[in-house]
């Protein structure tokens, strides 16, 4: 008689992350949580965690709901993420907008030199970059601590010209204590459906509103939108005031201006309606 492998699903509470081991695998292959809710919904781009409707992701143990992850805007595109248990995280680290201590994971979502450097330090344990130098796309799924973080690679333009360069951004999401945080990075082309399938839910999002540099401003709307993220967070603002982007949203989303660099999030606190929230430093 045949006999089929048999999957040994672990779920690590604490970081909202799940693993698929078998016998004759030594280490755990990961598994996202952000696309496993939403790809078993068929039809459905998004779950809000919020809603109490029947698409309702399940319940997460109260000590991953209860579970904050901090959130601090360093400049341009740079954020620091902070988990539960401790493990640091620089988006987009170029070296100009340092955060207190050298993180133990730096982001660098494309080659330029306000997105990346070639010197991040010995500090840094895991330097993930958004390209590949060999023609591929970059491809992440690394667990540190008690965090996830994988990449959707989207392409880029190469220059003014309108030319695109496959895979040259990479989107890169961090699953922590349940919640799904997406970095757009310098994302210059509306998504589609195979995009939004690979990204999965989106609780939190960091958004470019610079107006073109990046794509135009009405092209990101749309995308924002599509997302249905929770919170909503601008950063690689240049040239347009932050107003001009907050004033293309309709009524579907709140708006508001924090009065820190700082916002410290959990899947308990997220707000019902989307939010888009201007930390200080923008």
């Amino acid at each position: 008689m045949l006999r089929s492998a048999v999957l040994a699903c672990v779920v690590l509470a604490s970081a909202g992350v799940a693993f698929l081991q078998t016998p004759a695998r030594a280490q755990p292959l990961a598994v996202s949580q952000c696309q496993a809710i939403a790809r078993a919904l068929p039809g459905a781009g998004f779950v809000q965690l919020a809603s109490a409707g029947p698409f309702a992701p399940q319940p997460q143990p109260v000590a991953t709901r209860d579970q904050t992850v901090a959130i601090t805007f360093l400049g341009h595109s740079t954020f620091l993420l902070e988990t539960p248990g401790g493990v640091t995280i620089a988006t987009d680290y170029s070296g100009f907008h340092r955060p207190p201590q050298p993180p133990r994971v730096a982001t660098m979502n494309k080659a330029h030199s306000t997105h990346y450097t070639l010197t991040p330090g010995p500090e840094i344990a895991h330097v993930l970059h958004g390209w590949s130098d060999d023609g591929n796309a970059a491809d992440h799924d690394l667990v540190v601590g008690d965090a996830y973080i994988r990449n959707v690679p989207t392409d880029i333009r190469a220059g003014y010209g309108g030319a695109m360069e496959p895979n040259g951004n990479s989107i890169f999401i961090f699953e922590i204590a349940g919640l799904c945080i997406g970095h757009l990075g310098h994302l210059h082309h509306e998504l589609d459906e195979t995009d939004y399938a690979e990204i999965g839910r989106l609780d939190v999002v960091m958004v470019p509103v610079d107006g073109g540099l990046t794509m135009g401003a009405e092209s990101m709307v749309r995308v924002v939108t599509r997302l249905r993220s929770a919170l909503i967070l601008p950063m690689h603002r240049r040239g347009p005031p932050v107003e001009s982007f907050l004033g293309l949203f309709g009524p579907g989303f709140d708006r508001t201006m924090a009065d820190s660099a700082t916002v410290t999030v959990s899947l308990r606190t997220l707000p019902r309606k989307p939010l888009i929230m201007v930390l200080q430093g923008l």
